[in-house]
């Protein structure tokens, strides 16, 4: 899977945080545009490869520029967000690949209808992004973010980093992560590893540094 850029557009803030829950579990970037922002967000020279729409309050004039927006950029894909009170006055679009959602509609149901419309046909890949607390990692990009923003991480900081949060709950010891980290080619020893520990633990901050428990006479060990 791919990253990809999703445009929300909405006159209330009642999805933010479900936006903000969304970039934790899929490898994507999230725009909000209110009615009034909306010139400025598709001209910003970013390309979007989602358009949600929250229906609610949305006048017909807006509608249209959307409409017109995603037709001509090739049809981007729309999401529309509707109150169950409001279904039967839904209108969907004639062209392109879009689809609906309830505004009461769980977590895990928004997740797949998006990952459906920005991948298609790739919904059940290996999921590629790990996350714990106000980290992110994405394995297929190399990167690990906190709270959305980008952390500054060493390859081999990076690699140690993410080989533990992906085999959690089980002591390592340091040449165990010598071998699994850095490779059987490393000659270092194994004091190398505590100080890649304490520099990750910096870097990621203390909530998520507090996953990362040293193990007494063993090594390390990522607890969830």
């Amino acid at each position: 899977m791919h990253h990809k850029n999703i445009l929300l557009l909405s006159r209330t803030t009642r999805h933010h945080e479900r936006m903000r829950d969304l970039t934790r579990v899929l490898d994507v970037s999230i725009a909000l545009s209110l009615p009034e922002t909306f010139s400025q967000a598709i001209s910003s020279g970013r390309e979007f490869d989602l358009v949600i729409l929250d229906v609610a309050g949305l006048d017909e004039d807006t509608l249209n520029t959307v409409d017109s927006y995603v037709a001509d950029n090739g049809f981007i894909p729309m999401l529309l967000v509707q109150d169950e009170d409001k279904l039967s006055s839904l209108r969907m679009p004639v062209q392109g690949r879009n689809d609906f959602i309830l505004s009461t509609a769980s977590a895990a149901e928004f997740e797949v209808r998006c990952k459906m419309l920005l991948w298609p046909g790739e919904e059940s890949a290996p999921a590629d992004i790990v996350s714990v607390d106000n980290m992110t990692i994405n394995l297929a990009t190399y990167q690990v973010y906190i709270d959305n923003e980008p952390v500054d991480l060493t390859l081999m900081e990076y690699s140690l980093l993410s080989f533990l949060a992906t085999h959690p709950s089980r002591a390592y010891s340091r040449e165990t992560l010598l071998h699994r980290v850095w490779g059987f080619e490393y000659c270092g020893g194994t004091r190398t590893v505590d100080v890649h520990i304490r520099r990750v633990r910096s870097k990621i901050g203390p909530q998520v540094s507090s996953h990362i428990v040293t193990v007494r006479g063993v090594g390390y060990l990522f607890k969830l």
